[in-house]
């Protein structure tokens, strides 16, 4: 009998499909990443990559092309010609239309024409639009290419709303059987998420105070620098709340408030994470209203330099009438159960903000008796820290004595814990983790079709209501760390936002 808590196997072959071969993700994140992952040995031995786009590329160009993109996108220090050699010798091309069926026999041939066919795993990675996603689907299963080794991945965004977000997965769900569907959330790859895993259910300290009694507040940041450069257009139809929160926010929360599941597998975490969804304070109108801040960035100076405001990014992609898109969201939510009863959780995104940081914070509650009153200084909260990017790590604020004489002078102090320095060795990117847990077929951080609803049951009325709300989007300089609203958001109950700056 099979253990459902033992990690799956690496298959032995291997065949990787990347729709939209030529496109900007996979030049930027999936071919460095699948580089990586040849560098270190962690591909199959036989793997083949094969690249599908609408460019009219032989394999040898297509090769080129990747050489390039490697260049650009992999540190100098990590390019090595052999390990570039050999990855370039498993990449070939498919020129295709891909709502011409003939086109689709050229990739059915070269997946078939191969060695131990039987035995292959084939991944097919949707790094196209999600309107493509039910036609290739279809098309795939049409030629025959869809069998129980099969796997598919899906990019966000998966839909608009709610019922756009069931017609992609019914289209999607047509083909392939729901185990074989991983919808990538690339935050849950990095090395600090999965670590909060583990300080959570590995350590014993920590669990007696992981509930209300004890915390007072959770802050969840996820702060850009950047502008919308090249995506205003889809930027513009999306906004904060869908390209951010409505996914990596709240999968950041799920993991900060989930109960502790039988052992970490596949179905186990996916559940707890639901049952967290299912709990999030449902959001009326006047909730929304009292409890969600949105904002524009304008003119400002971003590290020193200055930037456009979010209409002059826009430029012809903009509205006639302006735009309404938000480029900041702050807002408080609660998690309705017996751990989590009455502790608020914040969460705030925004686009040209001081710095990239994405940030986790767990406010403990003040000491309940203060016993040095006549000390100096101040014993302030415990806080702990989880640091997703770009430095990964965590670190523990406590409070200690200031060495000398005379009494007792109280200061904050931390423990930390850096990656980086800790662990002589390279942490993966998350899109290195990630495609291999789909070629091994481990689910565990990849959300499930019933996750994605559940956030988009609870976002819903929130843009529900901005959707009717007379109020634009709250203007704030590029380089502050968002309107002042967001600010009165939390201040309100008490509490500050922990600094971007």
């Amino acid at each position: 009998m099979s253990d459902p808590a033992a990690p799956p196997a690496t298959p032995e072959v291997c065949d990787f499909v990347v729709f939209g071969g030529t496109g900007d993700l996979s030049l930027r994140k999936l071919l460095p990443a699948l580089y990586r992952r040849e560098l270190e040995g962690g591909l199959p031995e036989d793997t083949r990559i094969i690249g599908v786009s609408r460019a009219d590329l032989d394999d040898e160009a297509y090769r080129a092309v990747v050489r390039d993109a490697l260049a650009s996108h992999v540190e100098r220090s990590d390019l090595y010609d052999g390990a570039v050699d050999r990855l370039l010798s498993r990449l070939h091309h498919v020129p295709m239309e891909f709502d011409d069926l003939a086109q689709w026999h050229l990739l059915h041939g070269l997946l078939k024409d191969r060695p131990r066919v039987e035995e292959a795993v084939t991944v097919f990675y949707l790094a196209v639009a999600p309107s493509a996603f039910g036609l290739i689907c279809d098309q795939l299963d049409e030629v025959g290419l869809v069998t129980e080794r099969s796997r598919v991945v899906m990019e966000k965004p998966i839909g608009h709303d709610l019922a756009s977000s069931q017609q992609v997965n019914d289209a999607v769900g047509r083909v392939f059987a729901e185990s074989q569907v991983f919808r990538i959330d690339h935050y849950l790859g990095k090395e600090s998420v999965q670590n909060l895993l583990v300080t959570r259910f590995a350590n014993t300290f920590l669990e007696p105070l992981w509930n209300s009694r004890w915390v007072d507040h959770v802050q969840i940041t996820v702060a850009e620098s950047l502008g919308v450069g090249e995506r205003g257009a889809y930027y513009d139809r999306a906004g904060a709340l869908r390209d951010m929160v409505q996914n990596h926010l709240l999968q950041l929360l799920c993991l900060v408030a989930m109960e502790p599941p039988t052992y970490i597998g596949r179905e186990t975490v996916r559940d707890e994470k639901l049952k967290v969804l299912q709990a999030l304070k449902p959001m009326t109108p006047a909730d929304v209203d009292r409890d969600t801040v949105r904002g524009a960035y304008g003119e400002g100076l971003v590290e020193g330099q200055p930037v456009r405001s979010y209409a002059d990014d826009l430029g012809e992609a903009a509205p006639e009438s302006g735009s309404t898109t938000e480029t900041f969201v702050a807002l408080r939510t609660e998690v309705q159960n017996w751990r989590w009863a009455g502790v608020p959780f914040y969460l705030r995104t925004g686009k040209r903000l001081p710095r990239r940081t994405s940030e986790i914070v767990v406010v403990f509650k003040a000491p309940p008796h203060h016993m040095f009153p006549h000390s100096e200084g101040s014993a302030e909260p415990n806080r702990l820290h989880i640091q997703v990017q770009p430095d990964e790590g965590m670190r523990l604020t406590m409070t200690a004595k200031e060495p000398g004489p005379g009494g007792y002078r109280l200061r904050p102090v931390s423990l930390d814990l850096s990656y980086a320095d800790t662990f002589d060795q390279r942490s993966p990117d998350a899109y290195e983790r990630l495609i291999m847990d789909v070629v091994k077929g481990n689910a565990t951080l990849f959300m499930r079709r019933d996750e994605i609803e559940a956030a988009w049951s609870w976002a819903e009325p929130i843009l529900d209501r901005w959707t009717t709300a007379p109020d634009r989007p709250r203007r704030y300089a590029a380089g502050t760390s968002g309107p002042t609203a967001a600010t009165a958001l939390i201040e309100r109950d008490g509490r500050s936002w922990q600094e971007i700056e």
